[in-house]
């Protein structure tokens, strides 16, 4: 057991119990008295929070939905901040703890390794190593999400232009860890991508 003593051990599980935070869970249930989980998607992420609470009370699906998106996106970035900031880890161990803050939140360890999307954890956690080219995803999404209003078009293809252009803006990077989370974020969105070939994916 010695490796838990391990500064970066401990930090990838710090990374992962963080990143396993069900906030819209837990908000939706607080202040809404809703549980996301049997409703909508299923999903515990800010997109349900939105269409879950919405017919209920609209001004507070959008305020929950808001906060949802925010501390989703902060779990992930709070712990790269630490590290970063305070450790002075390298940046291998960063991706590592980034990878595991999205981990966490798609297989969460409070909800039987069940979770979300991961769209927020993992824009949060890329924003802070790739800024750039999250930003850059950031534009695609807000223009597909004002016109096209289908999350997952949306969230995905953000997540496909922040895949590819960090190829021509860090081409000396290694890319595995990118790679890696933008496979999971597309594995969580399965049932989302079949719906959309069926015809099937609801607007917001």
């Amino acid at each position: 057991m010695d490796f838990l003593f391990n500064t970066n051990v401990q930090f990838f599980i710090l990374a992962y119990l963080v990143g396993g935070i069900p906030f819209g869970l837990l908000l939706a249930k607080r202040f809404a008295g809703v549980d996301i989980k049997a409703s909508g998607s299923g999903s515990i992420g800010a997109t349900n929070v939105l269409r879950v609470i919405k017919d209920k009370d609209p001004v507070l699906a959008k305020k929950l939905g808001a906060i949802t998106l925010a501390l989703d996106a902060f779990k992930g970035i709070f712990v790269l901040l630490i590290a970063t900031f305070i450790f002075n880890l390298s940046d291998s161990t960063l991706w590592g703890i980034a990878t595991l803050a999205v981990i966490g939140h798609c297989f969460s360890p409070y909800l039987g390794f069940e979770g979300g999307k991961g769209i927020a954890t993992g824009m949060g956690v890329m924003a802070f190593m790739l800024p750039i080219e999250t930003a850059i995803a950031l534009v695609v999404w807000v223009v597909l999400a004002k016109t096209i209003k289908i999350s997952s078009i949306s969230s995905l293809s953000g997540v496909l232009v922040l895949a590819i252009s960090s190829f021509f803006i860090h081409p000396q990077m290694a890319h595995a860890p990118v790679i890696f989370i933008c496979f999971i974020l597309f594995y969580k969105h399965i049932p989302n991508i079949i719906r959309l070939f069926n015809g099937e994916e609801k607007k917001v």
